[in-house]
């Protein structure tokens, strides 16, 4: 192949150039374009502490579930002549057992079952209710979304907790009682959340292009604005779920939410505090699972939240 020829100026040279080299090398270096989901996938990967958090709340859901079919021992089986069993010193029983004779584990595993369930139905009534209730405020605006708002104020003025205890009054003490209690007002973030959300996004380019090819105003909400609100709600389920969980340890401790024999991480809280001048290890188990969930949920809340706001991930 003959060697290329330099042309040269007073100030520059020039050289002719491979022009299929030129595409090739363009070609290699070009980077893929990556739609909005996987970017966010590809940050969340990247924060070890986000999915070392995922794969932990990963495990205690496939334990939980598990424990429906297989559980040591019964988690109510009481055996005194078993009683206070320090942790390690029974194989039977490795995380010892109750002033009752009881199998912490079981109990542990039953408990964090109950209140796992607890969070995933308070949050999906929340998802259920505020989405809607945020979208349609958002989407309409307007005397719809005054109307909307009105009420929502109306709600947040109530302080939480009284809501909740004045409904647990009323309601016999339970599931279904904490679950409607803490629906009842969780959600009112989740609709403003949606709300802001769906305001911001209905002036984009492409919702004004559905307008005016003819869609119609539910088509443009659920086709267009809804999908572009789903980092919003992702990330706001992934801190509702420690709240809920949090919020039935507490109703559970004070003794208005799930009921004895029943264990939930709040009746283990409440029987090992009583016990706990001679017996720590009985309330140390529960709040070590109790604050290691709380804390994988805000870990992973936190990646979430960073992974599908653009401005966290410097994009413009």
């Amino acid at each position: 192949m003959e060697t290329p020829k330099k042309f040269t100026s007073k100030n520059e040279e020039f050289q002719f150039v491979n022009l299929d080299e030129v595409t090739a090398a363009q070609s290699g270096v070009a980077p893929k374009s990556l739609s909005f989901h996987e970017k966010a996938w590809h940050q969340l990967k990247h924060n070890h502490a986000a999915m070392v958090s995922l794969i932990f709340l990963l495990f205690i859901a496939v334990v939980s579930v598990a424990s429906l079919f297989w559980m040591p021992h019964d988690p109510n089986a009481q055996n005194v002549s078993l009683s206070n069993l320090k942790p390690f010193t029974n194989g039977s029983y490795p995380l010892g057992t109750d002033g009752l004779g009881r199998d912490m584990f079981s109990r542990l595993l039953y408990g964090t079952r109950i209140s796992l369930m607890i969070a995933l139905f308070a949050t999906l009534v929340d998802i259920l209710i505020g989405v809607p209730y945020g979208l349609v405020s958002g989407w309409c605006g307007d005397r719809v979304d005054n109307i909307l708002q009105r009420i929502i104020e109306i709600i947040s003025s109530i302080p939480e907790l009284v809501l909740i205890m004045l409904l647990l009054i009323i309601l016999k003490p339970g599931m279904v009682s904490i679950i409607l209690a803490i629906a009842l007002s969780s959600w009112v973030l989740m609709a403003r959340l949606v709300r802001a959300s769906a305001m911001q996004i209905k002036s984009a380019d492409f919702v004004l292009a559905a307008q005016a090819m003819g869609e119609s105003p539910m088509q443009i909400a659920f086709r267009h604005i809804l999908p572009n609100t789903m980092g919003v709600i992702i990330t706001r389920t992934m801190f509702t779920i420690p709240a809920a969980i949090f919020l039935e340890a507490l109703l559970s401790f004070i003794g208005i939410g799930v009921k004895a024999p029943n264990a939930s991480l709040g009746t283990l809280l409440n029987t090992g505090e009583k016990g706990f001048q001679f017996y720590q290890y009985q309330l140390w188990e529960p709040v070590l699972v109790l604050s290691l969930m709380m804390i994988a949920f805000n870990l992973l809340g936190d990646g979430l939240r960073d992974a599908f706001d653009p401005n966290t991930r410097g994009e413009k």
